[in-house]
């Protein structure tokens, strides 16, 4: 607690600090007329500090900061210095420049100095910004058994002399070799942290990457990113592209100020995560027959609910995939689009365009497209919007958060939707969550008792009529263990759990009575629903996932 008050109280005094020695840059600008610039507000380019070598460049106390064509702005830390007017001097009579000059805190340019590192490395590359080696990247890939030899490797005395690029591809090539989903790079008081979420689940990488070589790691990253690698102290959001020799994979990057330094999340946006079809989803033979039914229909909205991260946007890309095909126009909106879909028309929302979900979807519209995406019902108006081009002969999909299929509707009412138009509009409602794949390489199966095997016989009994049962009458329950197929988690990948409400007839009758949860639940009951922790019994039943699992995203198993 004392240590942290501390460093507060350092991080604070050095705050004044910064802002004492630009008040003084400031006040000699104005009083030499020469203009000024905050460097740790101002972003600065490469290309400019390229322009001057690294030597001239500190001799003087100076550096470019923007090159555009013949013209080029440096920031020097008095003009009046003899080095910093030869050096401006050269860059007009022999580099041919019309140079501008602008007056920075030294502070601010020790800061943009940090470009310096990346200029030797910096090529047109796979990334279109950076070289990583392609061949040397693909043999990281391969070179850790599982997460606990790289943590070694990483954590090891030899690493602090890596290069940071080095550094950065290592990190990045055991986060596709686990299958990944982030990098979590968490700046703490004397060390930083780096974890991967893996099917999920975060798990540590690296549990002391040194403080010292961390700032060039995030200055390297925000270079990949097409970030402003001088400014700090902002959120800032990027990306890059790694291109392998099988596919091209997406990194999206965060970065946010906290206590200790900068934090940063890397999305892994792997293409092979959407290449599933309809039946790779992992729905039994009766829901999937549901699916096949709803989506031949002509018209009608299809709503996938659930938190995020549960697989939502992966199970409407399947049916987009299934309806795909050069007689059918399909347009979506996203925020963001996360993975590019050959054959259909993506658009993004871009609120400094005035492109909202609303304003998007009501453009689309009139596009006349036949099958439309909606990344997410979030107002009123999208939620009218949709309804209507379900009534209109169009196919329509979108996301909605709520917990269960049955909370969809309470929820579209209480945006203001009138069950008059919900009940005609709704096709079906689907609920989901993701649960880990066991291993099928070294599962290992599990011996139950007496007890056990009574209620998982009770809970079959009790099914709904439309499951076929004899598919799980011999079951047989088993427990993760670990090897080198899945890195020694235990699990493989991950499938989802699925409940689903069926709109129609006595659907609309009921939500123009009552669109409560009550009488939702009891139609539900009537429909035969298999509610999302029954589809995860059943799935543990076959060996696919455990009991555990389905506990962790449902809540406790109700034999």
């Amino acid at each position: 607690m004392a240590d942290s008050k501390t460093t507060s109280i350092k991080n604070k005094l050095e705050r004044l600090r910064r802002e004492s020695e630009e008040r003084v840059a400031q006040r000699l600008a104005k009083e030499l007329n020469v203009p000024y610039v905050d460097l740790g507000k101002t972003p600065v380019s490469l290309d400019a500090v390229k322009s001057i070598p690294a030597e001239k460049a500190k001799a003087a106390k100076m550096v470019g900061i923007e090159l555009k064509v013949d013209k080029l702005a440096v920031a020097v830390t008095d003009p009046r210095i003899r080095g910093a007017q030869d050096v401006i001097k050269e860059l007009e009579e022999d580099k041919k420049y019309k140079v501008k000059v602008f007056m920075a805190s030294f502070s601010g340019i020790k800061q943009a100095w940090h470009f310096y590192e990346f200029v030797p490395e910096e090529i047109e590359g796979i990334t279109g910004k950076v070289d990583i080696e392609k061949e040397k990247f693909e043999e990281l890939i391969k070179r850790w058994v599982s997460l606990d030899d790289f943590k070694k490797e990483m954590e090891s005395p030899e690493t602090s002399h890596y290069k940071t690029s080095d550094l950065v591809q290592m990190i990045l090539a055991e986060a596709l070799a686990t299958k990944a989903s982030d990098i979590h790079f968490e700046a703490e008081e004397e060390k930083v942290r780096v974890r991967f979420r893996v099917d999920g689940i975060l798990h540590d990488a690296v549990s002391n990457f040194p403080t010292k070589n961390y700032e060039s790691l995030v200055s390297r990253i925000k270079l990949l990113a097409a970030m402003k690698i001088n400014v700090r102290g902002v959120p800032q959001d990027g990306r890059f592209t790694i291109s392998l020799t099988s596919k091209d994979i997406e990194i999206r990057v965060s970065i946010i100020p906290s206590q200790f330094g900068e934090t940063i999340v890397m999305r892994i946006l792997d293409p092979d995560a959407i290449s599933v079809g309809l039946p790779d989803l992992g729905l039994r033979e009766d829901d999937l027959k549901l699916v096949y039914r709803e989506l031949e229909k002509p018209n009608g909205l299809i709503l996938n609910t659930g938190p995020t991260g549960s697989g939502k946007t992966t199970t409407l890309y399947a049916f987009l995939k299934h309806l795909a095909s050069p007689e059918k126009k399909i347009i979506t909106i996203e925020d963001p689009i996360e993975y590019k879909v050959q054959g259909i028309e993506q658009t993004q929302v871009d609120p400094s365009a005035d492109y909202t979900f609303n304003k998007g979807l009501r453009a689309i519209v009139r596009q006349d497209p036949d099958v439309v995406l909606v990344g997410e019902i979030r107002d009123l108006e999208t939620a009218e919007i949709a309804m209507q081009a379900a009534l209109t002969g169009h196919v329509v999909f979108s996301t909605l958060h709520t917990n269960s299929a049955i909370g969809a509707i309470p929820r579209l009412t209480d945006l203001g939707v009138k069950t008059s138009v919900i009940g005609p509009a709704l096709s079906l409602v689907i609920a989901q969550r993701l649960v880990r794949r066991l291993c099928s390489d070294c599962r290992q199966p599990i011996e139950l008792g007496d007890e056990e095997k009574k209620k998982i016989k009770n809970f079959l009994d009790n099914l709904p009529s439309r499951v076929d049962r004899r598919a799980f009458e011999s079951f047989k329950v088993y427990k993760p263990v670990g090897c080198d197929s899945c890195h020694h988690f235990g699990y493989r990948g991950r499938i989802g759990i699925f409940e689903f409400l069926e709109a129609g007839g006595h659907f609309e009758e009921v939500i123009l009575k009552e669109a409560s949860e009550v009488a939702l639940r009891k139609l539900a009951q009537e429909q035969g629903m298999v509610t999302m922790q029954q589809d995860g019994v059943l799935k543990a039943l076959v060996g696919v996932t455990t009991f555990d699992e389905v506990k962790e995203v449902t809540g406790p198993i109700e034999w």
